[in-house]
């Protein structure tokens, strides 16, 4: 199979709240339940008139949708075979609901290049799998997914290219609208898109941000007095109708049910919620101006942490201006401005002065790879020498001209080797089962066997899996997967993983 260079890597990025439990939540956890889709009752009349009724009330009309075409969305994807690589039957011989198992199951803390894999997948235009129907369930994992890792971009694209109206689908375009700051546009959408049913909450929303302030008032009084709104809902929505009148009342209790309905107009009435321990896709609201300048470096290095932003969004946070303070983000911050401008003006003395506390700093903060992206090259070029040479060299076989640089360096150690794809001299376990990768071993016989019936998708799933079973420990696992990947084609992953199994300290 064709083997994915660097350069496809370019293209893919050029909990109840205050409860004790701190594991992620999911997308289907926190999506907002912006629209409904209530079943259309059928006229009994037999001899009934085909005219629109007479409505008796002021209520936009509850409406239930279908896909004229019946087509799935699930083929829709950013990236085509010639780009991944990878064949447009991807998905067509696996059961949609295994692959969106897999799909949920997949950690979203992994090793970068194990990442990358996965935002391969994600990304992938390919046929859909066996029997899906017009729901596009792999297509919806394939966005909360996304959505779980925070790359709220390219979810945003895949959902504009969907093209439909189906209701599971505008909500989610709804919501990713409401997390990177364009209300606006969701509700001038959902006005003109009479094919999906707000809720009553989704209703007052975009009626007040419309600016008919009393319509949506009223609209809360009608449900209000009907039932139709919870409590909590109705605490929020009139402070943030009438948020004056509650200027001396205590704040409101977190809420029970996030989502970013509730985060946007919490946020409104000046009770937002800190995100550092919200899902990643909310530190997305943290990257506007509108946020002080510590709060956008924390949520650029959460982001560009998980994969979920480009690195150049972290460079541009921290080259934005001079550093207010001293400690955590702020000493990274002073440290990658300081070597930045060593580098612009070939300062070597100073990188081989500023590198080793910039990259304590890094790998402090597990941000090597995003930083060796940015910086691999230029620091390539530098005439280094003693720890800062070391240092830099390292850097660069975490960039993606790992293999060209490796081919010109002076010894042959075994990290060299193994960036040139012909490891030697292993001699330490993980070293050892990345060795036997590159010298032969076999594939896992399950993960071939997929491959070989038509299952390509469905295998890589599973050995993303795997790979994690083996990066806690699981030698024997390690080999097999680094191997299948080298079998089917992915020769820059296997290379650039095993490289970051090695030099990153990364526990599992």
């Amino acid at each position: 199979m064709q083997r994915l260079g660097a350069s496809f890597l370019a293209c893919v990025f050029a909990m109840p709240l205050m409860a004790q439990d701190l594991s992620p939540m999911s997308a289907i956890d926190w999506l907002s339940k912006s629209v409904e889709t209530p079943i259309a009752q059928p006229d009994a009349r037999p001899n009934a008139i085909n005219e629109p009724p007479a409505s008796t009330t002021a209520d936009v009309p509850q409406i239930s949708v279908m896909s004229l075409d019946g087509q799935s969305p699930d083929p829709v994807g950013l990236l085509s075979s010639d780009v991944t690589g990878l064949p447009r039957d991807l998905w067509a011989k696996s059961e949609t609901a295994r692959l969106v198992d897999l799909m949920q199951k997949e950690r979203i803390d992994s090793l970068p290049a194990v990442h990358d894999l996965m935002m391969i997948l994600l990304l992938a235009e390919a046929a859909p799998p066996a029997g899906a129907g017009s729901d596009g369930a792999l297509f919806l994992a394939r966005v909360d997914k996304l959505l779980d890792i925070g790359a709220l971009d390219p979810a945003l694209e895949l959902l504009a290219q969907a093209n439909t109206q189906s209701p599971d689908i505008f909500r989610r375009w709804f919501d990713v609208s409401l997390l990177t700051g364009q209300e606006n546009a969701a509700c001038d959408a959902m006005k003109n898109t009479p094919s999906v049913a707000p809720t009553y909450a989704a209703r007052i929303f975009c009626t007040a941000r419309s600016g008919d302030w009393s319509a949506a008032a009223l609209t809360l009084n009608t449900h209000r007095v009907l039932g139709d709104i919870t409590q909590e809902e109705e605490a929020l929505l009139s402070r943030f109708l009438d948020p004056e009148l509650y200027e001396n009342e205590p704040d409101l209790a977190p809420p029970t049910r996030l989502s970013p309905l509730v985060f946007r107009m919490r946020e409104a009435i000046g009770q937002g919620l800190p995100t550092a321990r919200l899902p990643n896709a909310f530190a997305h609201s943290d990257l506007r101006n509108t946020t002080g300048w510590k709060g956008q470096l924390e949520a650029a290095e959460r982001l560009a942490r998980s994969g979920a932003v480009s690195e150049n969004i972290l460079q541009g946070q921290y080259l934005a201006r001079a550093p207010a303070a001293s400690g955590g983000v702020w000493d990274r911050a002073s440290a990658v401005q300081k070597l930045d401008a060593a580098l612009v003006s070939r300062d070597s003395e100073a990188v081989e002065r500023l590198l080793p506390a910039t990259w304590d700093a890094m790998k402090a903060a597990k941000l090597e790879v995003p930083f060796a992206r940015l910086y691999g090259p230029a620091l390539s070029m530098q005439p280094l020498r003693g720890e800062a040479a070391d240092i830099a060299y390292r850097v660069v076989l975490l960039s993606p001209d790992y293999e060209a640089v490796a081919q010109t360096h002076d010894t042959q150690d075994f990290l060299t080797l193994l960036a040139q794809g012909v490891p030697a001299g292993a001699d330490d376990p993980k070293s050892q089962a990345i060795q036997a990768a590159f010298d032969g071993a076999e594939p896992s016989a399950e993960l071939e066997a997929m491959a070989r019936n038509g299952k390509l998708g469905e295998a890589l799933l599973a050995s993303i899996a795997a790979f994690n079973e083996g990066f806690a420990g699981d030698m024997m696992a390690l080999t097999e997967v680094i191997a299948f990947w080298r079998f089917v084609g992915l020769e820059d992953i296997a290379r650039r993983a095993s490289l970051q199994l090695l030099i990153l300290d990364r526990e599992t």
